[in-house]
């Protein structure tokens, strides 16, 4: 299985484009020796630092007729990838 998931497309890290940062979701047990190498396969790269950060899953419920129904979303990490001046990622290319 691959160490990125999917790339972020929001409005904070397309903002985040023009300075040469890309978001991905990756698996949880990735390190960023692995998101590195990987960023750097796939998109022929050159990456210069990687920083991560783990969200817990929300809490939510669900009111049915008979109870409450309680659960919570898939925990994810998060990765802020700085390519190197002058290298770009283009996620909409294959579309």
């Amino acid at each position: 299985m691959s160490v990125l998931k999917k790339p972020l497309v929001t409005e904070k890290v397309s903002e985040l484009n023009e300075a040469g940062k890309y978001g991905f979701i990756v698996d949880v047990n990735a390190n960023k020796v692995e998101i590195k190498k990987e960023v750097e396969k796939i998109y022929g790269v050159t990456v210069e630092s990687v920083n991560t950060m783990k969200y817990l899953g929300k809490v939510k419920s669900r009111y049915t007729k008979s109870k409450i129904i309680s659960g919570r979303t898939p925990s994810f990490k998060k990765a802020i990838v700085t390519v190197a001046e002058g290298d770009v990622i283009d996620f909409y290319s294959g579309i």
